[in-house]
């Protein structure tokens, strides 16, 4: 099947040194030849670059350009790829983008670059993903993770199980269609039983890090909550070393949740400042504390605030009580004052004042997420939301299997949940894709990717 030829401003709209406008097809050179003044593109060598001057139809000069030639099947899409690198100013970029199009280039849709790499088999469905991890990366370690799926390293460990099962299927078909032949080992459940435990064991492995590579690849929602004025503020404001939140010792003063982002030992936490949570009659203030309460709710870690120079008050306690099946670190402020504060839970000291203690804070966080021991080798496991539900449908298919074994179904029905097993594995990597899901993935891309 013959594509159309497509383009897209590949670097960010706004004003820069330079933009960047992407030509992929089979006529990318040609069409980008037919509105460039300077050497003759269809005669350069691939991977060259060509200096000249973009034209209108009159001839007038749009913008002094670098044109880049690729030509297939080294290039991302594995088709020929134009790259016109012109001046980063906003209307000029898109009077050079307008030009292209005008001579019957397509303009591409979200992701399409990148869904042209894996049609034409230049990479994964997992490459795919990883290509968009990479950008949204908001951490080093996020990005490891992202170079990881990128170089095929997931699709690697999917591909191995995927074979098996695929071989398991193949000597079930053997005994069935062809029982007359001597060589064929015998695959009744007995048989297959251990075949099926092997494979849902290296899943079950696979998954075991899962949620490890999620906190890496998504980050951890934290609330920040505690009663009002307790230094829920001033410790988001530590944390960030910058003056996000209204400081203030009237109680209140924080009316609404305050998101904010920061890396921590790796991990990057989305922060969200909470209001005090109390009873009040003030109907902007109760709105707040509604809004807290749903935080609480959704949060993935919880730190909750307490004032060490103060004794433990009703707020507090009902707090500790909303909190204790949460994953959540207990922070005692002001420890610069006169400690009155009795607890016999894990507390740490601190004081938001003097900074005292916010290194312990951030260790703490790391410990408490289990991530303190995070080695090269963790940056190759599933981090993916869509990969890890593959996987533990494959897991249900292959336990669907077992429980067929156990009470003595004939192979062939255990066969079609073996294959069930196969294709969800295979909606990982793309090699088994509906085009719904494809089209629904690569939607999600920017322009020009």
């Amino acid at each position: 099947m013959i594509l159309d030829t497509i383009a897209a401003i590949a670097t960010p709209f706004g004003t820069a040194g330079i933009s960047v406008i992407r030509i992929s097809g089979s006529e990318a050179i040609t069409k980008a030849n037919e509105i460039f003044k300077g050497k003759n593109l269809t005669k350069m060598k691939s991977h060259t670059v060509t200096y000249g001057f973009i034209i209108e139809k009159t001839g007038k000069t749009i913008d002094e350009v670098l044109v880049t030639i690729m030509k297939a099947p080294k290039t991302f899409t594995a088709e020929d790829t134009v790259e016109i690198s012109c001046h980063g100013g906003i209307l000029v970029t898109q009077k050079v983008l307008e030009r292209i199009l005008e001579t019957g280039v397509k303009l591409a849709e979200p992701g399409e670059f990148s869904k042209r790499a894996f049609v034409n088999g230049r990479i994964d469905l997992t490459q795919a993903e990883a290509i968009m991890d990479l950008i949204h990366a908001k951490n080093e370690n996020a990005m490891k993770l992202a170079l990881s799926g990128l170089s095929g390293d997931i699709k690697k460990g999917i591909e191995s199980v995927r074979e098996s099962v695929l071989n398991l299927v193949a000597k079930i078909e053997v005994n069935i269609d062809y029982p007359e032949y001597d060589d064929a080992e015998v695959m009744g459940n007995e048989v297959i039983k251990p075949y099926v435990l092997d494979i849902k064991n290296k899943l079950v492995e696979l998954l075991s890090d899962a949620d490890k590579g999620k906190i890496i690849r998504d980050g951890v929602k934290t609330a920040i909550i505690g009663k009002p004025n307790v230094g829920k503020s001033s410790l988001l404001n530590a944390l960030l070393n910058e003056e996000r939140a209204i400081v203030t010792d009237i109680e209140g003063t924080t009316r609404d949740t305050i998101e904010a982002y920061i890396n921590v030992g790796g991990i990057t936490l989305i922060l969200i400042d909470t209001a005090g949570i109390r009873e009040t009659s003030d109907v902007v203030e109760k709105i707040g504390v509604n809004r807290s309460k749903k935080a609480i709710e959704e949060a993935e870690l919880v730190i909750l605030v307490l004032d060490q120079s103060r004794k433990l008050s009703q707020e507090d306690e009902l707090l500790l009580e909303q909190t204790k099946h949460k994953k959540r670190i207990i922070v005692g402020n002001k420890n610069d004052l006169n400690k009155a504060l009795e607890l016999d839970l894990h507390m740490l000291s601190l004081s938001t004042l003097t900074k005292e203690g916010l290194k312990d804070l951030e260790k703490e966080i790391v410990t408490v997420l289990g991530m303190s021991d995070i080695k090269e080798k963790d940056f190759n496991i599933l981090s993916n939301v869509r990969h890890i539900d593959k996987i533990k449908q494959t897991i249900q298919a292959l336990d669907d299997v077992l429980n067929a074994i156990e009470i003595h179904m004939p192979i062939d029905m255990t066969e079609i949940d073996l294959k069930k097993a196969w294709q969800y594995l295979g909606e990982i990597t793309g090699d088994y894709h509906p085009e719904d899901l494809i089209s629904e993935l690569f939607s999600k891309f920017c322009l020009g990717k």
